[in-house]
């Protein structure tokens, strides 16, 4: 049984099996820079808006203060975490 292709991989077959495929010069430094461009894709950040209880902020910035940390920064962190399942979240 053949794999069902989108269109874009069919493409992409085509592309490789007509020849019309060439290899790439310098490949050790094309891999180099493609690899940064992808850790520069990961490493990004975007600024968002988030609405907070006042008396959660005041707290977290009050524990920030205690901690010698940013309140932002511990946003961030416990963001991280949940999403790469270090921590969970009881609701």
């Amino acid at each position: 049984m053949k794999p069902q292709l989108t269109p874009e991989e069919q493409q992409i077959v085509e592309y490789i099996e007509d020849g019309t495929a060439k290899s790439v010069a310098r490949l050790p430094d094309e891999i180099a820079r493609y690899t940064e461009m992808a850790h520069a894709q990961t490493t990004k950040k975007k600024s968002i808006s988030i609405r907070l209880n006042e008396s959660d902020l005041y707290l977290l910035k009050r524990k920030a203060l205690e901690t010698g940390l940013n309140y932002q920064n511990i946003i961030q962190s416990l963001i991280h975490q949940y999403t790469h399942d270090k921590i969970k979240v009881g609701l």
